[in-house]
Formats: structure tokens, sequence, C-alpha cells
């Protein structure tokens, strides 16, 4: 659509308009007889006076129907004359008659008029001219439309996101969106000054308009007979009201409010009224069994009142409670306010809307509240499951098995005996009583979420996961409305993360992300976990966008949460060569994870914490978890599961500090869960090659095939490394180059032509792009042998580079280089 921007009465006008406006310019003396019919505020004005002006630059005269008399148009050049009309519909019948003999004839005529009221004399006025001419029906802008209209009206390029805004608040409505972009401009939100604009629209309304605007402002779109019943009107004479809003332009075709309108007709009611109009509303809502959201957020929100809307705020809490917690638990404070007993439904819906503190504090207040009966019983068994899901999320499983289990619900006997499963209680705890209740979806998949997490203990992998997968799917209509201590999702992505199984992980993650499942309480875990996932995979840069989405803004980060966010961030530094990353991360990872007591479901940020320590020199820091680990294993039989992936890390952590014998420890471990999945068979050959490279005994076909194993089941920058590593530490060259190849290609490089060592040639004085990766890795304290690592080179590779670069930018000594490396890179001359 071609869309031009007419000056300098910035009109923006649609392709249909522009057209008669240029056929206009270019033969002004021509046919003109026109009819534009559009509500209030759509610019028929504006434009009737751009058409007046273009008309008098061609000496064409021109008579406003309002003002000058009708007479002058039926002289001798009366053919010649454009006969204005604008707001013909507020004409009188008088005024309307007298302007059918103008238009019998060749008369030019443009006439403008709202779509109500429609006066007898101009539906015949209208009627004659259709008969030759449609009227053209001026509509909203379009997003495209509002930005070009916001960049003329602003006189420069508008605040990113101004036009957006603009266009929403005042739903495309040409007027409003030229009233409120100056306040927009100069601040995010419509200011109470602001909305005194509108006082003029409502003030000229019948005042039966004023209420029927007034109610929509609380209820949005009303059923006529609602609407009837509330204004005490028949049916009839409600369509006709509907009419005349809709023609203000400050109702749209929906029948709701132009959001800028709405909130101007809510500032400005009268307050009583108002109160007193909402009010009946809400009752009248709530005995039809209508939905009271709408209203009720807007009783809140005008902080209105009292014990008899404490049912209408309940309700209108139950429609929020799945798509809005946080508004949720707002309204269930005011139905509590109201005297309404709403404890456990309000704990609820803070938990899911992610305000943990809170919802413990109303939880712990239920659960030891005084009273007897059914509904008192019923109230603490709910609080205690809501305490028990809100100290899962903060780390505290053992604790939250022992509420779960006082709460004696199916569901809650099914978490708590997952809950004593992870941490490691005896197997009588761990198993869920035979209970009676309810097959609701949450109480199926938690009872197959225990279950799961038994298969993985004391089954298989393929078992555990394709029954926590099927618990996933079952609660995924559920969506956001359960509170859950951790989701089926997540447990599954944890168990394919250890076995390798990275695909079915991200599978099963995107779709609980696309369900919502757990509200925004769980969004966050998922996230995370899919960040790891990314991890594993090598892809470094997906990786920190899922952390950076899963750590800003929102709710405060719960424990387990940041355990997993401060390991992730930990291991992205770690895998990209970032030191000083990882020094800036460390005290944090190390205060969260002596904090987090251990159980299975944390092995992998403790595994990655334990290497980032060995990197850090800080090996004995983490050696209380790691052994309580380790004794949890113990306790549960080793499951080959959870027992490998502790001991691949482990594993690590030893390579790093070179501890060989140590690394043969855990390397006879992963031999002794080789046989129960290929995963764990694939890391105990792993660790072969691990413990051989330590030794110098380097088998590069070997090294290779177990490099390949590890890419396959997910692994791909621990593959890298391995082949990295030998080739750093073999004699042989081309073992070297088939070494360095193999890590390039794990990664995603194409391994290059020429000899791994060779560089560009460079003019005296300037860095090789080789030699500038190792001048900022130089930089970021890396030794040769880390920069060899991250760079696929050998350390020896890294020295001759390093003599290069002191040659090439004429430094005698290390500290002289890294001073003119320093200058390079911010512009300024060493000292």
């Amino acid at each position: 659509m071609t869309i031009r921007t007419m000056t300098p009465s910035w009109l923006v006008l649609d392709e249909q308009v522009a057209r008669i406006c240029d056929d206009l310019a270019a033969v002004p003396t021509g046919p003109l007889r026109l009819c534009l019919q559009a509500p209030g505020g759509y610019g028929k004005t504006a434009l009737l006076s751009y058409l007046a002006g273009l008309l008098r630059e061609h000496d064409v005269p021109v008579l406003d129907a309002w003002t000058d008399p009708l007479g002058d148009a039926a002289g001798d050049d009366g053919e010649n004359t454009v006969l204005i009309v604008d707001d013909a519909h507020l004409l009188d019948e008088g005024r309307l008659a007298a302007l059918h003999p103008l238009i019998g004839g060749r008369r030019r005529l443009v006439l403008a008029y709202r779509p109500w009221p429609r006066p007898a004399g101009l539906a015949s006025l209208t009627t004659i001219l259709r008969r030759e001419r449609p009227p053209v029906l001026l509509g909203p802008f379009t997003p495209d439309q509002t930005a070009r209209a916001v960049h003329a009206w602003t006189g420069d390029a508008p605040a990113p996101g101004l036009a957006a805004r603009v266009h929403r608040l005042s739903g495309g409505v040409p007027g409003i969106a030229h009233r409120i972009t100056a306040v927009l401009a100069a601040g995010p939100d419509l200011t109470d000054t602001s909305l005194l604009q509108f006082r003029a629209d409502l003030d000229h309304l019948d005042p039966d308009v004023r209420r029927l605007l007034l109610a929509t402002a609380a209820g949005g779109a009303l059923p006529i007979d609602v609407l009837a019943e509330l204004l005490d009107r028949e049916p009839a004479r409600i369509d006709e009201l509907l009419e005349a809003a809709r023609a203000t332009g400050l109702l749209g075709l929906d029948d709701t409010l132009v959001p800028a309108a709405r909130q101007a007709v809510a500032a400005l009611g009268p307050v009583a009224h108002r109160a007193d109009l909402w009010q009946r509303l809400a009752a009248l809502q709530l005995a039809r069994g209508d939905g009271t959201l709408t209203v009720a957020r807007s009783l809140l929100d005008a902080g209105i009142g009292g014990s008899g809307l404490a049912p209408a705020f309940q309700a209108g809490a139950e429609e929020a409670l799945i798509a809005a917690p946080q508004v949720a638990a707002r309204l269930f404070a005011a139905a509590a306010a109201s005297g309404a007993p709403t404890g456990a439904r309000h704990a609820l819906a803070t938990a899911l809307g992610g305000d943990l503190d809170t919802a413990l504090r109303l939880a712990d207040r239920l659960v030891g509240a005084p009273g007897t009966g059914p509904t008192a019983e019923t109230d603490r068994a709910a609080g205690a499951a809501v305490a028990a899901a809100v100290l899962a999320h903060r780390g505290q499983l053992a604790h939250s098995a022992e509420r779960y289990r006082w709460s004696r619900t199916p569901t809650s006997r099914s978490f708590a005996a997952l809950a004593a499963q992870v941490t490691g209680v005896s197997p009588d705890a761990a198993a869920p009583d035979a209970v009676d209740g309810p097959p609701t979806l949450l109480t199926n998949a938690a009872a197959m979420m225990a279950d799961g997490i038994r298969e993985s203990i004391g089954g298989t992998p393929a078992a555990a996961l394709a029954t926590l997968v099927q618990a996933a799917a079952l609660l995924e209509p559920a969506g956001p409305a359960v509170l859950l201590p951790d989701s089926p999702a997540a447990l599954a992505a944890l168990v394919a993360l250890h076995d390798g199984e990275l695909d079915a992980a991200d599978a099963v993650l995107d779709r609980a992300v696309t369900a919502g499942m757990g509200s925004v309480l769980m969004a966050r875990r998922h996230r995370l976990l899919a960040g790891w996932i990314r991890m594993f995979r090598g892809d470094t840069a997906a990786a920190h966008e899922l952390l950076a989405a899963a750590t800003t803004g929102g709710a405060p980060i719960q424990l387990r949460d940041g355990l997993f966010a401060t390991a992730l961030q930990i291991g992205l530094a770690r895998r990209t060569g970032d030191l000083p990353e990882m020094h800036r991360g460390w005290a944090a990872a190390r205060e969260t994870v002596l904090r987090h007591p251990v159980d299975l479901l944390t092995l992998l940020p403790l595994g990655e914490l334990t290497v980032a320590g060995a990197r850090l020199g800080e090996r004995a820091a983490l050696d209380v978890p790691v052994r309580q680990a380790l004794d949890l294993l113990d306790r549960l039989g080793r499951p080959p599961l959870w027992h490998a992936t502790l001991h691949w890390y482990l594993l690590q952590a030893a390579v790093v500090g070179e501890d060989a014998a140590t690394a043969a420890v855990h390397a006879d471990a992963l031999a002794a869960d080789a046989g129960a999945t290929a995963h764990t068979a694939v890391l105990a050959a792993a660790a072969t090659s691990w413990c051989r490279l330590l030794a110098g005994d380097i088998d590069p076909d070997q090294v290779v095939r177990h490099a390949r194993d590890l890419a396959r089941t997910g692994l791909s920058w621990d593959a890298a490394r391995l082949a990295g590593q030998a080739a750093a530490r073999t004699a042989d060259r081309r073992a070297m180059v088939t070494l360095l190849d193999t890590a390039r290609l794990l990664q995603g490089r194409v391994p290059g032509p020429r000899a791994e060592g060779a560089s560009e040639p460079t003019p005296t004085g300037q860095l090789s792009a080789r030699e500038q990766e190792v001048a900022e890795l130089l930089l970021a304290g890396l030794t040769y042998k880390e920069i060899g690592d991250r760079l696929f080179i050998t350390p020896k590779t890294v020295e001759h580079h390093v003599a290069r670069m002191r040659a090439r930018l004429g430094a005698p000594n290390r500290a002289e280089l890294l001073a003119r490396l320093r200058a390079t890179t911010t512009g300024k001359a060493p000292a």
C-alpha cells in the first residue's frame, strides 16, 4: 500500500484517499462529489482543511456549509464552487433540507459525517450521493502509518519504541495518537494531566453514553442484556447507545475502549458514580456466572473495596490464576482484606507468581492456624504443600519431603517420595503410600515423576527417561496452573543430560516452555537446563543467551536455580578460556554450592564447579560437598546414571591438576559402570585415553575414536578438549596434525589448509589473525597451555607466535610485549 504524508496538516493518508487528493490537485475544476464517513478523531476535519487549501491555491471558490450562505453555491458560478460540509450529522433538518437542491445537479460537494447520529435529512442526502459513488470510509492507522505520523509530529527521529507505544495506546485512532504522542515522548506512560485532554469529548456526550463507556472501562465488551440491566434501559436503546459510543472514536468496533480512552474514562468519571456503577456490574456478572476478572481488576486498581466485593475478587482471582498468577495473588489479597477466607488459594497464587518469600509466610501461617473441621484441615494440607514446593525451589528437599508427607494428599505423597529418593533416605521412606484420591492430571504426573526417579536409581535410564517424558506430556494440558517442586520436563532433561540424550532433553524442555508448565516458577529452570544442553554441545553463544534470559528480571532467583545459573556461568567461562570471568564468579559460586544441600539433581553443577575449582587452584574448596555426593551415591547403591557423571567430572578435575593417580581412581569407578549403558561405556573408554594421556602414552587412533564417541553423546566440547590435549602432548608431528584437525572438526571448525603453526605474512608491526587471537588470550591471563587448548594448537606453537609478536612489535621482554599489546588494544602508547 502506498502511504503519503501531507504537510502542513501532517496527514497520513491511505492509498484511496491519497489518490483522491492527487486527482483533485491535477484537475481542481473536475467533477467532485465525495462523502467521507468516519468516527470522531479519524481525521475528517484535517482532511477537509487540506482539500479546501488545495482548491483555494487553484482559485477555486470554497464554501463552508456552517458559515457561508448556501445560496452562493447556486449562483452562476455554482458549478465551479465546492461546498464543504463538515460534521454533517450535526446539521439541523432545515440546513440539511437546504442542501438537497444543491446536489440535484452537477454541484461540487464534499460531505463529511460520523456514522451516528443519522438525521433523516442526512440519510436522504447520502442515499442520493451513494448512487454516484460509495462513501470513503476513513479507518484507523496501521502501525506503519502511526510510525510515519509520529515521525512527522515529533519533527525528528522518534525514540525507539515510541511509535509502537503510541499505536498500542491509541488503537490507531489518528486524533488520539496525535494527542498522546508528545506525552509519551516525554515519558513511558500517560499522566493524569494528559488525560484531561479527553474531558471535552466526555462532557459533550449523552449521559447514558458516558455511563455505557464507564461500564465498558471496567468490564470490557459487555453483552447487550448486561448493559440493559445495568443502565436500566431497553435493549433497543442500548443498540443506539453503542452506535453513539462507537461514533465518538473512543469505542472500537469490538466494543472495547481504546486503551488511552479507557484510562481517561476511568480517571475522569465522578468517583462515587464510578464506584457505584462498577460494584453493581461486579454483582451482576457474579450473579449471572459471568467472568469477573476485568471488573475486579478495575475495582482493585481504583482502590474500591468492601465486604460486598469479596466474592467478585475471589472469582476474578480464580480466573487469573492460570494466565496471570501475580494478578490472582493481588485479587486474593483484596478478597482477604474484604473478609473472605482465601489463605490457601492466596498462598498458591503467590507461589505460582514467583513471590516465594510471601508464599512461604502465608503457607506457614496456614499450617499453624488453629481450628478444626474439614475446611481447616484442607487449608492446612494445602498450606503444607505450598511450603513444601517453595522449600524444594530453595534446595531444601529434606524439609520439603517432611511437609509433603505431613500434607498427606496423593500428590504430596508422591512428591515426598521423589524428594526422599534424590536425597538418599531409606527405600521405605521413599516409597509413596497407596492413597485413594481423585485421579487428576497432577496426581498421576506426580506418581510418574516419583516412579521415573526411582527407575533412574534402581532401573535403567531409558525406562526412567520414558516415564518422565510421559509425565511431562500428561501435565502439559495443565500448563501454568500447577505448583510443582520440580517439573517432569526438568527431571527428564536432567536424566537425559546424565545419559547423553541431549536431543530428548531439548525436545521435552521445548514442549514444557510452550505449555508454560509450572508457571513463571519453572520457566527459569527450563531455560537454565536448555542452557546446559547448549554448553555440553559447545554452543556457548546460545548458552549465554539462555543464561541471560533466565537471570534477567523477574522474581528473585532461588537457591536451586542460582546454583545452576552460577555453575553454567562458570562452565561457559571455562570453555571459552575466560579466566577473569571465572575468578569473578568463583566466590559466589562456591558460596552457593556450600549453601545448597547435596542431592542427585545437583550433581551437574557440583561437578562443573569442581573442575572450575581445580582450574583456579581451589581443588580443596569443594571437598565437603563432593564427599557428601559420593556418600549419597554409596547409600543409593552407586546408580550408574548418576555415579558415572560425578566421576567423569572428578576425572576432569584431576586432569586439570595433572593428578594422574586421582584420575586413575575415577577412571576405575567409570570402568565399573561401563556395562550399564552406552553412555557410561563411552565415558569409561574416554577415561582410559585421559589416563594414558597423563602418562604420556598417546594412541592417536584411540583418542580420535573416543573423542568422536563423546561428541556423539553430546559432549562436543569435552571431545574436542580430549583431542586437543592429546595433540599438545604428542611428539609425533603427523599424529598432532590429525588430532588437531579432529579437535577443530568436533568444535565445528574447518581445519586449515596449511601447517598448524603457519601465519599469514604481515607487514612489520602488524599481527596476523592467529597472533591477534593469541594476544587477546595472553592479555586475559591464560598460560601457553591454556591458549593452546582454546585455539587447538600446541603450547610450543603458542610460544612461537609470542616470539614472532615480540620481534614484530620490538618488545625486548614479556612485560614490554604485554604493555605494547595493551596499547594496541586501547589505542594508547605504553607507559
